[in-house]
């Protein structure tokens, strides 16, 4: 069954009452066109959140951790493999290495929940180049999720998280530059799109200040980094 460009604005507008949760809907992962106009699902979805971005900005709301950010058992060693999904494997293997543009990981799997009831995720990655802290939102080599759901998921982490605890936990600066980026890899569906036209969500990014960063590995295993 094919949808319609209404169809999909219905959906925004019924999940945009509650801005926490708006990247978790379904719909945010629906690849193909419109029946009617022919346009992408994920670019109807943007073009909807630009017409309405302060209040969609405005409307998620920070929680504060009272634990500390930072777990002092993350060492980035995989103790049982087959218990962690790979992005999280992925995550533990770039730990406290060193990135062209992002600088050094510092943290994966930073926990944004202050209760156990707490709807909020975890941070894939953060990374500190000496000025600014980023929330890497990692997407596996094969992943089928859109564009839009990362960018859509990293920003509500960026705005979820207390960013002056964050800081203060983790020792660094307080006028240190937070932003939250897309971190997916070269040639993966998220970086296809990126390649095509997409004006809506590339605007939608813009509004964000969403800057993605595309990671890949070399023969030796290593992992590289780089904007393009």
């Amino acid at each position: 069954m094919g949808y319609t460009r209404n169809y999909i604005i219905t959906k925004c507008k019924e999940a945009f009452k509650d801005k926490n949760t708006f990247y978790k809907q379904q719909f945010i992962n629906y690849r193909g066109k419109t029946e009617d106009t022919d346009e992408h699902f994920s670019e109807v979805i943007a073009e909807f959140l630009c017409s309405c971005i302060s209040e969609y900005t405005n409307g998620i709301d920070t929680l504060t951790r009272e634990n500390s950010y930072k777990i002092d058992s993350h060492d980035g060693v995989i103790k049982d493999h087959d218990s962690c999904r790979e992005e999280e494997m992925i995550a533990m293997k770039m730990f406290e290495q060193e990135y062209d543009f992002i600088g050094k990981i510092i943290d994966y799997q930073t926990p944004l929940k202050n209760k156990r009831s707490d709807e909020a995720g975890k941070i894939d990655l953060l990374a500190y180049d000496g000025k600014t802290l980023y929330i890497l939102e990692l997407k596996k080599p094969d992943s089928d999720e859109t564009m839009l759901r990362c960018v859509l998921e990293g920003y509500t982490y960026w705005k979820t998280v207390d960013k002056a605890k964050l800081l203060k936990d983790f020792k660094l600066p307080a006028e240190t530059v937070v932003k939250a980026c897309p971190f997916v890899f070269r040639n993966g569906r998220q970086h296809n799109e990126m390649n095509e036209v997409r004006p809506h969500l590339k605007q939608l990014m813009d509004l964000l200040g969403s800057k993605t960063y595309y990671v890949s590995e070399n023969y030796g295993g290593k992992f590289i980094v780089t904007e393009k």
